[in-house]
């Protein structure tokens, strides 16, 4: 076990051991969580960070958002910043803005949330709000939800990046269909960011999206990368396959984002989850060895074979 994690158990072990279902988390990996280059600006991403979509979507009250404050610790002490969120995702941003404010890890996260409105003065206010609820003056990036009205945001956005309060620029997509638009909008947009499905079910984004992000230099943020919980549900009561500890995996969890993430093209994933011991899983599939080519080959087959 390492340092970093008996720090992290000391202080949320109240919370980890209620849930009974620590089994996951006994293989922890040495080192450092695994970090690629965002080419538009040339530092570091983590590989793995939080998705907040219906997870950090509760009420005011400390019972409610005190797991959520724990996920974000986990997030921060075994070396994650990203944490993605959207207007569209209910108290989302104000949770966040609360929790980042109450446990001082404003300077720690890499923020990135998205517009959702249609219209220009539209999608000005929410960008605008975003700010406000999540308590910082620079947002690191800002993406069009969907592609939604794109033709509104993207100046807009452009906009705010010139003066300093947006980082980056980037879209997102989740389903399949709408693949197409996205390569449009990455050959002529001049794009930070793409956010993408992706996941050992849904593998078409592999044809084509992703070979053209890495041709123009695009970094890529995966969504739904348990394919909406099916992947669990595929292998619900199966053992892990033997092989999977050639590459440190250790849960279904780990075996899902590790393909995701071995994919030269892919940056980083976002599984959402509002549960630490959840939070902890999917953060040590940022750890240790990483699937080779091969081995991604003999993950889609054993998929393949269940479904």
């Amino acid at each position: 076990m390492t340092i970093s994690r008996r720090h992290f158990l000391a202080g949320t072990g109240s919370v980890l051991a209620a849930s009974g279902q620590l089994q996951a988390q006994q293989h922890v990996p040495t080192g450092s969580m695994l970090t690629k280059i965002i080419p538009a600006t040339g530092e570091e991403m983590p590989i793995i960070g939080l998705g907040t979509l219906e997870a950090f979507d509760v009420e005011e009250t400390a019972a409610d958002r005190a797991g959520l404050g724990e996920v974000l610790n986990a997030l921060v002490a075994h070396g994650g910043t990203l944490v993605d969120t959207s207007p569209r995702y209910g108290n989302a941003e104000s949770v966040i803005g609360d929790l980042v404010s109450a446990q001082n890890l404003g300077d720690k996260l890499f923020f990135a949330t998205k517009v959702f409105s249609e219209g220009e003065q539209e999608g000005r206010d929410e960008m605008n709000a975003s700010f406000e609820l999540l308590n910082i003056d620079q947002i690191d990036l800002m993406q069009v939800h969907s592609m939604r009205d794109w033709q509104h945001h993207l100046p807009s956005i452009r906009r705010l990046k010139e003066a300093g309060r947006v980082r980056m620029i980037g879209i997102t997509i989740h389903r399949d269909p709408g693949h197409a638009q996205m390569m449009d909008l990455m050959r002529t947009e001049n794009l930070d960011f793409i956010q993408i499905n992706y996941n050992l079910i849904e593998r078409n984004a592999a044809l084509e999206v992703l070979p053209l992000a890495q041709e123009l230099g695009v970094a890529v943020m995966v969504n739904v990368p348990f394919a909406k919980a099916e992947l669990f549900n595929l292998t619900a009561g199966m053992d892990l396959p033997d092989w999977a500890a050639s590459f440190d995996c250790h849960s279904w969890a780990q075996f899902f984002l590790k393909y995701i993430v071995s994919h030269p093209a892919v940056t980083c994933v976002i599984p959402r989850t509002s549960k630490p011991h959840h939070m902890l899983d999917n953060l040590m599939a940022g750890f240790g060895r990483m699937p080779d080519m091969e081995m991604r080959k003999d993950m889609e087959n054993l998929i393949d074979s269940l479904g």
